[in-house]
């Protein structure tokens, strides 16, 4: 079987199990950074006209070309991505207390600044769904190894969806251009994963796609919160 064969059912199952998620978990909600593979996922929810409410994470401090993805994909599809902002207060006392740039300065004050600009609001994104579904991929980091496609996510009380896991990017970017699906300018300079813009920068020829986030830190801690329970990534798979 050729690779085209091979990625003809990779896409077929993906859509499966988008309607199934859409059928059988509502309400469900879709998690995107704005990024290639959310975009392709948001391609195939708004295409396939599935159930799936789209949300996004405004942190503070994106790129302005993450940003711009908000406006094409208005202009594309005619749907405006629910933004979930962190809280002011809570911003302001970490500035206050730690200084704007402290998450360079240990794994600690970094992950409290994800968990203030990102697990807080995604926990309320979250709150009153039975599922939400994710871009992420089993190729893009050492702790994204053992991925399932469907997770018991006891942190959240409910069930979790990375319906891309078995993609490549070879196959992630096969579908954006096949089908002219709106991406981040960033990819184009270097910039396969994209998280905010002081904890992200360009990857060298041969690097993992994820080396440009938290460049400074070991890979085994590079996780922002979004993914883990107590400390720890989570992998159930679910029966």
């Amino acid at each position: 079987m050729n690779d085209t064969s091979n990625f003809a059912i990779r896409l077929a199952d993906t859509v499966a199990i988008l309607e199934r998620i859409a059928n059988e978990f509502a309400p469900a909600v879709f998690a995107s950074s704005l990024a290639a593979e959310d975009m392709v996922l948001t391609d195939l929810i708004l295409r396939n006209k599935l159930d799936i409410k789209i949300f996004s994470l405004e942190t503070g401090r994106l790129h302005k070309e993450t940003l711009a993805m908000l406006e094409r994909i208005q202009e594309t599809y005619g749907v405006e991505i629910q933004l979930f902002k962190p809280k002011i207060a809570a911003v302001e006392d970490y500035v206050r207390q730690h200084g704007v740039n402290a998450f360079y300065d240990s794994v600690e004050m970094r992950k409290e600044c994800c968990r203030i600009r990102k697990v807080e609001p995604l926990n309320r994104a979250l709150s009153g769904n039975k599922a939400w579904i994710t871009g992420q991929r089993r190729a893009q980091s050492a702790t994204r190894a053992e991925l399932a496609v469907q997770e018991d996510d006891v942190a959240h009380a409910m069930q979790k969806f990375n319906p891309l896991t078995d993609w490549s990017e070879e196959d992630v970017w096969h579908y954006i251009r096949s089908n002219n699906v709106p991406y981040n300018a960033l990819h184009d300079k270097a910039y396969p994963s994209i998280g905010c813009e002081p904890c992200t920068r360009a990857i060298q020829p041969g690097e993992d796609v994820r080396a440009g986030r938290w460049w400074w830190e070991n890979p085994e801690s590079k996780e922002c919160g979004l993914h883990v329970v107590d400390g720890k990534l989570v992998r159930i798979k679910s029966i």
